[in-house]
């Protein structure tokens, strides 16, 4: 069975860029569109790694890791925020519950080995 992702990303070219990236890279991949979408998707789908924006519609990024971390169900998958926000906010993420924080531009250099770190540790 392969390993699942969900991107928790509102941007539709950037979710489905990633989709298919880390489809490439043989995992599966599932997308939602903002916070309300992903905390359901992530309690429904059961992901090995949640991939998530920062900046979402319906919600704020730093919340929704709270809310999950806070659930049973989902409290102990790795959250990677990727965010073009990331100045200033990093040690609020972390403490809020994200494994990693990466600006957009820095997480495409690094997809590959940060995909593999998660897992396939």
């Amino acid at each position: 069975m392969r390993k699942k992702v969900l991107i928790i990303e509102d941007s539709l070219d950037i979710g489905e860029s990633l989709k298919l990236l880390i489809e490439y890279e043989g995992y599966e991949a599932v997308v939602a569109r903002g916070a309300v979408e992903g905390f359901d998707k992530a309690c429904e789908e059961c992901p090995d790694l949640i991939l998530m924006d920062l900046a979402l519609p319906d919600g704020n990024g730093i919340k929704l890791t709270r809310d999950l971390r806070s659930h049973p169900q989902t409290s102990s998958i790795p959250i990677l925020c990727v965010s073009s926000y990331t100045d200033g906010i990093e040690e609020e993420v972390l403490e809020a519950g994200c494994n990693e924080v990466f600006s957009k531009t820095s997480f495409m250099t690094e997809f590959a080995p940060t995909l593999k770190k998660y897992l396939d540790p």
